[in-house]
């Protein structure tokens, strides 16, 4: 089968489910779309990962690509980024010229922090007509409510093009906060940020997980809301079973033009007909 035909195959079987309600109703059954199907009993809990030389087979390349084998990104014609400050000067027109897509740019953090560069980034993407919508990354010995009033009062409506972000993971490196909460309390928490800023935005907000902090709290739970899933050795079906996904960031050393460094790059689960219908429900 040509490689052509995979694609169509495999976005054929994503089962999304687009049609229906606008965007800026909370109640209107948004379903999370990709497909992930539970991989044969023999199948490792986690690949192993097949190093390569950059840039990589993939259409970015990457600083530290690995064989993604039959179900690589690149079956996925619709591309994205997230960026924050540490990306530094970016020339968002050469991004724009390298087919990029949607862009997801950090914008707070916790309840005290804002990124130096969110205003600067989203406006600039816009200007060159990149769809966008700001992430906020948790911070887990805060108060969700406090952090979803900090989130508000950063984050202008204008810069809210997609639905927003909720950035979950156990942050390894942070040294004012070792907390992890239980399940339990992790979502409820997650549910008053996601509740609050979906209310004041109109738009039901985007989870971002990676796999541990996934499989230990959010498994089963969250069904309403879209998934922006981590998986940068295999495809997501591979990692996540059964769990459906829009989003997936397939590197966090990705090559991109227009920026320097390593770029966190992602696909959207469908095709750009897909994409385009996308947008017109979830953005505006």
């Amino acid at each position: 089968m040509s490689a052509r035909l995979l694609a169509t195959a495999l976005l054929l079987g994503a089962g999304l489910a687009l049609a229906g309600c606008n965007s800026s109703s909370l109640t209107d059954g948004l379903q999370p779309i990709g497909n992930a199907s539970r991989p044969a009993a023999n199948t490792p809990d986690r690949p192993d990962v097949k190093k390569l030389d950059p840039p990589g087979p993939l259409r970015y390349g990457d600083h530290k690509p690995v064989d993604f084998g039959r179900r690589h990104p690149d079956l996925y014609p619709v591309h994205g980024i997230d960026v924050s400050k540490w990306q530094g000067d970016i020339n968002w027109n050469k991004v724009k010229r390298a087919g990029v897509a949607f862009a997801f740019i950090k914008s707070t953090e916790g309840g005290d922090h804002k990124d130096s560069r969110f205003e600067e980034y989203w406006r600039q993407a816009r200007a060159v007509g990149i769809p966008h919508a700001p992430y906020h990354f948790y911070y887990f010995c805060r108060p969700a409510a406090e952090q979803a009033a900090w989130f508000i009062a950063n984050v202008p409506r204008a810069s809210v093009q997609m639905p927003p972000v909720l950035d979950v993971e156990w942050n390894h490196h942070s040294k004012t906060c070792t907390k992890r909460p239980d399940p339990a309390t992790v979502r409820a928490e997650m549910k008053t940020w996601l509740d609050i800023v979906g209310r004041h935005y109109g738009k039901r907000p985007i989870i971002y997980t990676p796999v541990d902090f996934h499989r230990e709290n959010l498994d089963g739970h969250f069904k309403g809301h879209q998934f922006w899933l981590r998986s940068v050795a295999a495809h997501p079906q591979d990692i996540y079973p059964d769990h459906p996904w829009t989003f997936w960031q397939y590197t966090g050393t990705g090559m991109m033009d227009g920026i320097e460094g390593h770029t966190d790059i992602n696909a959207f689960a469908g095709s750009k007909a897909q994409w385009r219908e996308w947008l017109n429900k979830y953005a505006r």
